[in-house]
């Protein structure tokens, strides 16, 4: 595999239902190391990626209102950009697990062409939507 230059984390703060569900979800379904947490907020290790769940009431489904390949995906969503491998672990992982809240099931995109990915799109239990990418050649993230 091709070395990738190091990026700094990103950050980013999400609403959910439960502290408990949002453990068991990140930690134990996607992998995730948890990190600090209290009765209202929990941080995960998402691929690198410091991630903040924080407890809030009015948590829900966004409507669709992007298309990718024919699927209707949710806007915003977030997720993490993978070494191939490691998506595939990751989506045999997903796969192998019951209950997964599907949007768009594992595929490959742009195939033979520059930028070429695998995708998938989740929900987690709190209803926000992930997109997690493979690259076999993490160079070819930006390719247009």
């Amino acid at each position: 595999m091709e070395d990738t230059p190091m990026t700094t984390p990103f950050h980013l703060a999400f609403p959910i239902r439960s502290i408990e569900e949002t453990r068991h979800f990140y930690g134990d379904v996607l992998g995730c190391p948890m990190g600090r947490f209290t009765d209202s907020w929990i941080d995960f290790d998402l691929f690198g990626h410091q991630m903040s769940g924080h407890v809030r009431p009015d948590v829900g489904t966004g409507a669709a209102s992007g298309v990718v390949d024919g699927h209707a995906v949710p806007i915003p969503h977030f997720g993490a950009v993978l070494q191939m491998d490691d998506w595939k672990a990751l989506a045999a992982r997903l796969e192998a697990t019951e209950g997964i809240d599907w949007i768009m099931k594992p595929a490959l995109r742009f195939e033979g062409q520059p930028g070429e990915q695998a995708t998938l799109f989740i929900r987690d239990p709190s209803g926000n939507a992930l997109e997690f990418k493979g690259f076999a050649n993490l160079g070819q993230v930006f390719a247009s």
